[in-house]
Parts: C-alpha cells; structure tokens; sequence
C-alpha cells in the first residue's frame, strides 16, 4: 500500500438508536474527496481507505462525531484513535501539506451543503414569516 493512502478501522457504540451507524457513515464517506473506499463489514465496524494529503482520521471522525455518530471510547479505541492521529499528522508534515492545503472538516461541510437542496424550509405561511 502507497503510504499515502491509509486504510484504518473505525468502530462505532452499539448503543446508539441508528443499529447500523456503519452501514450510514458509509454512505456519508462515499462521495466525499479523499476518500478511496468505504466499508461496513459489520453494523459496528467501518473500514475506510483515505489519500492522506486530503484528509485525516481525526477529520473523518470528527465529521462523523458532528453528524451524530457515536464512536467507541472504549481504552484500546482511544489509543489506537491517538496513535493514528499522530502518524497521520507527522506523515502529513514530512508530505509538506500544510493546514491551508490538505482538506479540512468544513471543506467536507460545503461540498455535503452543496448537494443538498436548497430553498424554503419553513413550514409557515409567507405573511408569518415576515411579521415583525
């Protein structure tokens, strides 16, 4: 593997009302930039596989953790979650990205933001709406 591209594990909390939070982070990674390949092996378990210039673990999860997502806090999670995050960032610096060129969470925002749709989404009546 290019040690550009990263494949890492993300695991979800069982305990979360979504019972497949794997299966619906993945359809949330798959269209994004950077991201290679996405996986759901298991309702908890997501294997993603990420071009390390354009993103990080620590983005990815902290797009997923602003979605709602749980994430496992379990010990082992934790350090292996702080591990990755700083290969990822070391690596990142020897690659000379900086902070300004590699992508960031709210680079991941406006490209989700712009396939929505857009208009109205108040559900009140326009003379409501503009009363003072």
């Amino acid at each position: 593997m290019n040690s550009v591209v990263k494949q890492r594990e993300i695991l979800f909390s069982p305990l979360h009302p979504d019972p497949n939070q794997a299966q619906t982070a993945m359809l949330v990674l798959r269209d994004l930039d950077g991201i290679e390949r996405a996986d759901a092996p298991e309702p908890t378990r997501l294997v993603v596989r990420y071009l390390l210039p354009q993103q990080t673990l620590a983005d990815i999860e902290e797009l997923l953790r602003e979605l709602g997502f749980h994430l496992d806090n379990s010990l082992l999670c934790k350090l292996k979650r702080a591990l990755y995050y700083y290969t990822d960032e070391t690596e990142r610096a020897n690659l000379g990205c900086s902070d300004g060129q590699c992508k960031t969470t709210r680079d991941v925002f406006v490209q989700q933001y712009r396939k929505r749709p857009h208009g109205c989404r108040d559900q009140r009546p326009a003379h409501w709406r503009s009363y003072l």
